[in-house]
């Protein structure tokens, strides 16, 4: 059985041919041009290669903070490995011809996008017209808009996920829970709350930025159980966030949470949450 990582990022050490931006809203107003990277080069054969051992034959790759909304080098691994890849790229919302914009990208595999909220306007983060305009496309489109959040947006995610119904939204990383070290209920119970709403998908990943963020991470099990009983198989998706969850962990740390350390899932819903979850909302075309 081959598998779908559904969050990669890659980049690479060439700036010339990819210039780096600083226009992506990174959450604590850093500057997505002056980030240090390691590794200086992560290059499309290198996820190939290192997943392909471990059955992932597919890998929805999602655009890097500081590429900003020049989507070039995920397009270009797309053109190159076509089997391989689709793409989560990045556009504002606020530009002209956004609905053209989109469906230009589709045509070069970019499946979803990722979307992200400014830190001092993320309870209202989505209420602008621009917003309103990709989540209507996206709904035509298909693409689904992924969002790195934390707990304090989930109402709005709520909000927009019943006045577009039929836009897919995926919550990056488990919404972040845990992300400083604590796991709070309250913030499990908001996010499982939000399955009431069965265009809202999760990608169970991560690990390595949540709770104790020490493999093989069975305190996120806990987690993962009860986002698994609210949204089912069919809404999940595994992911290893490589390379970020490459610097003190191996790629294989990131899949074994899921294929060797959780025995209340079964073998056909596991290749649901590491396949056809992905499969469906990022390698539709």
């Amino acid at each position: 059985m081959q598998f779908i990582d559904s969050h990669v990022h890659i980049w690479t050490e060439d700036e010339k041919t990819y210039k780096r931006h600083p226009s992506y809203p990174i959450p604590g107003g850093i500057d997505a041009s002056k980030i240090e990277i390691n590794p200086k080069h992560f290059p499309p054969e290198t996820i190939i290669s290192m997943a392909k051992p471990f059955g992932i034959d597919r890998v929805c790759l999602v655009q890097m903070s500081f590429y900003g909304s020049d989507n070039s080098y995920i397009i270009d691994a797309i053109k190159q490995y076509p089997l391989s890849f689709r793409g989560a790229g990045y556009v504002d919302s606020n530009m002209p011809g956004l609905e053209n914009e989109m469906e230009t990208l589709l045509n070069k595999g970019i499946t979803g996008f990722r979307i992200v909220p400014e830190d001092r306007y993320v309870t209202s983060w989505l209420q602008t017209p621009g917003y309103d305009l990709m989540f209507s496309k996206a709904a035509e489109t298909k693409q689904a808009l992924s969002c790195l959040v934390n707990s304090d947006a989930f109402n709005e995610i709520d909000r927009m996920s019943n006045r577009h119904p039929n836009t897919v939204i995926v919550i990056d990383h488990l919404g972040r829970i845990g992300a400083n070290g604590t796991i709070l209920q309250s913030d499990i119970d908001q996010l499982c709350a939000l399955a009431k709403n069965e265009n809202i998908y999760l990608k169970v990943s991560a690990f390595y930025a949540l709770g104790s963020k020490q493999p093989p991470h069975h305190d996120l099990i806990p987690l993962i159980k009860q986002v698994y009983d609210s949204y089912g198989p069919d809404r999940l998706m595994w992911a290893s966030d490589a390379p970020p969850a490459l610097m003190d962990e191996s790629y294989e740390d990131q899949i074994s949470v899921v294929r060797d350390h959780i025995n209340f899932i079964s073998q056909s819903d596991k290749e649901k949450l590491m396949r056809t979850t992905a499969e469906r909302i990022f390698f539709f075309r």
